[in-house]
Parts: structure tokens; C-alpha cells; sequence
């Protein structure tokens, strides 16, 4: 029997994606009962319970009730996917703090910590240092709860070389060409999957599209609003990376060509007129540094403050970014012709005075080529999205490819 890249299948490697299919089976069915996972996947009963039983003693799924499937038979005996089994640990790196959660195989948050920490200007050596504490911290309360957790992923601000582990730019920690994985992977507990990372825009519409409003939004462009801007895109349930991975770097489309100079080297870039500084520079919040919406500094605060007063430099400034964000995904819409836009990050507390703006930008700039623009709808995750993104993301690897936890038991 020849595999997909047309060399020989070996008999482990067989195994390895028969439990891969049942798992995914089980996750999505469950409960269900092994004559079902035999129907579905065509294995016979007894490779069902044999897979089944290399499963359950790895702490992947159990056993265990009654389920009728079909008006005629007995009830079988579910199988389930076992939340106190493995788990996925997600970590975020931001200016102004870092966070972890652990997720169960049955996607239930079992920890969840925010440490607040000013991360500008510190080494990347620094703060992996600080995060691994956290990491540790996060391990041992989930090895208090029964679970094992499998690995990790770190959402990171900036652009980056995943091909080559290298964080590129990150102006607002001022990171530049930093070895990142390397950094992760000495820094971070060992655990039986390697760490990785990932942009928290990207892992933010990860996080959206799990624990969020889900599958119902479609394909969709979810706007990461913090100190920059940034944008992550969902395509058939994957997040669209682009040929080199830079895909989603909304916050430096340029909507105003005269307008301010960027770090990035153009003019009236979207993060310029829209993005945090710029807002509470325009609603005369100058002795306030500004934070992510995760982040417990109180600049977001300070500023519904004010925009629940009806201070009238507050509600212009958060019109006028308002109008900057619709302008920009107006470009968006047309290049990828999402079904759903999703304000998150400081955007969904914002939500209520700049979705408005954002809506009529949109209108007003779409035309006549694509008839109606896309809903846009506010995210409930906020700024919280990327860290869980990063724990689910450590749980769709494990159920996509169980064999690879298996082969790293210790």
C-alpha cells in the first residue's frame, strides 16, 4: 500500500491515522457508540475497539452510559472524548501583561491567569523568562486537576518568519529579528509537544471561531485592535497566512495618504488615525498610557469613561477611528469578500460608538459590485480571544493527530 507522498505505508504510521480519524470522529459525534465509529469510518468492530482502547489509555477518550442510536436496538455504550484526560496550555505575550489558560480535550477553560506586566522595552529574554513562570504555574495547577498537558502556543504581537522561527518586527514591545522559537522552545517547560507560536491576530480569529460566535460567521475578518492593528482571516475554518505568512496587516493600510508617519515607513496608516495613542490622544487622555483590552492598566476604561459622559472629544476621536477602520476593511471586503466582520480586541468594549462609523464606511465605499457589505458584529471575547485561541489550537493538533502525542509519552 503505497501513502500520500507515495513511499510505503508502514504499519504504525497506518495506525497512527486510523486513531487520528476516530478521534476527529469521536469529537465530532460524541457520544457515540463503537458500531457507529464502525459505520462512519469503516474500520471494523474490532479495529474500532482496539483503537478505542489505545485511546481511552492514553487519557484521550472514555467510556462510559448509555446512548440509543436509532429508534430499533439497545443502547450502547458511549464513547466520549475525556476532558480530564490531556489538556492544551495557551500563553500571550502583550505590552502590558501576559497570560495563560489551559484548556481540557473538551475545550472547558480548567485555569486562566493574567499577570500584569509593562513589557515595553524588555528583552524577549526577559519576558519568555517571566512567561515561563507563568507556564509552570499553569502546568502544576492543571497536574492538581488531573490533567496532563501536552503543549503549548505562545500569541505574540508582530510580524513574523514562522518558516524560521523569527519574530521580525514587534515595534510596540521594540523587538526587532528576535529567534523566538529558539527562545520558546529553551525557555518554556518541556512538554510532550514542542512549543510554538503563532501572531495573536491570528490566533484571536482562532479563538473567535472556537469560542466564539463559531461557525455561523462564516469566512470572516476578525479586526485585532489593541496598541497597533492587526487582522486576522478566516477561510473554510483556517486562518489565510498569505504566500510569506504577513497576511492581515490592516493596521498599515494606508486611509489617509497625507496623514502621519508610520514605523513602518508609509503615511496614514490605518494604526495612525485608528489605532489606541491616536484615540485617546484625540479624546484628550494624554497622561494615560494606553493598554490592550486584556490588559488591567485602565486605559479602555478610561476612556468608555468618557464616551459614556458623551464627552465630545472622546465620541469624535472614537468616530473618526471608527470611520479610518470601516475605510480600511472596505479594501479588505473587496480583495476577500468575507461573509462577517468582527470587531475585537479594544473594539468590542467600543463597539457601541465606533460600529456605526465602521458600518457606514463600509456602505459608502462598497459600490455596486458586491451589493450588500458584510454584518459586522462585535466580538464577546475581546481582548481574551488570542490566549484561548492558542490553548484550542493546542487541542486540534492533539485530536488531528493523536499518534504524535503518543510517540512523546514520557
Amino acid at each position: 500500500m503505497l501513502g500520500g507522498g507515495g513511499g510505503p505505508v508502514r504499519h504504525g504510521t497506518m495506525r497512527e491515522r486510523n486513531l487520528a480519524v476516530l478521534l476527529g470522529e469521536v469529537a465530532g459525534h460524541q457520544p457515540v457508540t463503537r458500531a457507529r465509529l464502525a459505520e462512519i469510518t469503516g474500520f471494523t468492530k474490532t479495529t474500532v475497539s482496539t483503537l478505542v482502547a489505545v485511546l481511552a489509555e492514553a487519557g484521550l477518550v472514555r467510556e462510559g452510559g448509555l446512548v440509543h442510536e436509532g429508534e430499533r436496538g439497545r443502547p450502547g455504550v458511549a464513547v466520549s472524548i475525556d476532558g480530564d484526560g490531556a489538556a492544551g496550555l495557551g500563553l500571550e505575550v502583550n505590552v502590558d501583561y501576559l497570560s495563560a489558560c489551559v484548556l481540557d480535550l473538551g475545550r472547558r477553560v480548567r485555569y486562566r491567569h493574567l499577570v500584569a506586566a509593562d513589557n515595553r522595552g524588555r528583552s524577549p529574554e526577559e519576558v519568555i523568562s517571566a512567561l515561563s513562570r507563568l507556564a509552570e504555574e499553569a502546568v502544576t495547577s492543571a497536574a492538581g486537576q488531573g490533567l496532563a498537558v501536552a503543549g503549548s502556543v505562545v500569541a505574540v504581537p508582530g510580524v513574523l518568519d514562522r518558516a524560521h522561527g523569527r519574530l521580525l518586527q514587534a515595534p510596540n514591545l521594540g523587538w526587532a529579528d528576535a529567534p523566538v522559537a529558539s527562545f520558546l522552545q529553551e525557555g518554556l517547560p518541556a512538554l510532550r509537544l514542542p512549543a510554538d507560536h503563532d501572531n495573536e491576530a491570528n490566533l484571536a480569529a482562532l479563538g473567535e471561531l472556537w469560542f466564539g460566535a463559531g461557525p455561523s460567521l462564516g469566512d470572516f475578518v476578525h479586526v485585532s485592535g489593541e496598541i497597533g492593528i492587526g487582522a486576522g482571516i478566516v477561510v473554510a475554518g483556517q486562518v489565510f497566512r498569505g504566500a510569506h505568512g504577513f497576511a492581515g496587516e490592516l493596521g498599515h493600510i494606508v486611509v489617509e495618504p497625507s496623514g502621519p508617519s508610520c514605523a513602518c515607513g508609509s503615511r496614514g496608516c490605518l494604526e495612525q488615525i485608528a489605532g489606541q495613542e491616536a484615540i485617546l490622544r484625540g479624546a484628550g487622555l494624554t497622561g494615560v498610557t494606553a493598554g490592550s483590552a486584556a490588559g488591567p492598566d485602565g486605559s479602555i476604561a478610561a476612556l468608555v469613561t468618557l464616551l459614556e459622559s458623551g464627552d465630545p472629544s472622546a465620541v469624535a476621536a472614537v468616530d473618526r477611528a471608527g470611520r479610518a477602520l470601516g475605510s480600511a476593511l472596505t479594501t479588505a471586503v473587496k480583495l476577500l469578500d468575507p461573509d462577517t466582520v468582527v470587531l475585537g480586541g479594544i473594539f468590542s468594549p467600543l463597539a457601541r460608538w465606533a460600529r456605526p462609523a465602521v458600518e457606514e464606511a463600509l456602505a459608502l465605499g462598497s459600490g455596486v459590485l458586491r451589493g450588500t457589505v458584510p454584518p459586522v458584529v462585535v466580538s464577546p471575547l475581546a481582548g481574551g480571544a488570542a490566549v484561548l485561541g492558542a490553548a484550542g489550537l493546542v487541542i486540534e493538533r492533539v485530536i488531528a493527530d493523536p499518534g504524535r502525542l503518543l510517540r512523546n509519552v514520557t
